[in-house]
């Protein structure tokens, strides 16, 4: 399952992301020079996080069986040393339902289980980047 790329107009920074058959958009701040007209690359890979820790919550929760009713993740970000190899997410797991402490300190545990959480503090990723023909035409 390929993730495609593609520049919309040669005059900003707006791009077509399409994953499957789902057609998202990407952009960049206008502090950076975009239009800000879709969220920035660090917005995906935030909302990558907070979307895989309400999923990961609630399918846990429904197969054991947890009156979970609801999950809401907030994440923040500190990227002030980002050049130095340091970016920080904070994640705000507000989870929604009459619980018992014991299920709360469960689910809590298992947002921090999610494969995408996994991947990104634990996983040696290693990126492989190749010119493609199409490359060299107009």
């Amino acid at each position: 399952m390929p993730v495609t790329v593609n520049t919309l107009n040669h005059d900003n920074f707006r791009h077509s992301v399409n994953i499957n058959n789902h057609e998202l958009f990407t952009d960049l701040p206008k502090s950076l020079g975009g239009d800000d007209s879709a969220p920035s690359p660090h917005d995906y890979f935030d909302a990558a996080l907070a979307s895989c820790k309400a999923l990961t919550v609630k399918l846990y929760a429904q197969k054991k069986d947890i009156p979970l009713t609801g999950v809401t993740v907030e994440v923040t970000h500190d990227s002030t040393d980002e050049q130095k190899g340091k970016y920080t997410l904070n994640v705000k797991l507000t989870l929604k339902g009459v619980l018992t402490d014991e299920q709360r300190d469960e689910l809590h545990r298992v947002a921090d289980r999610c494969p995408v959480h996994k991947l990104m503090t634990t996983a040696e990723v290693t990126i492989e980047t190749e010119l493609s023909e199409g490359a060299f035409s107009q």
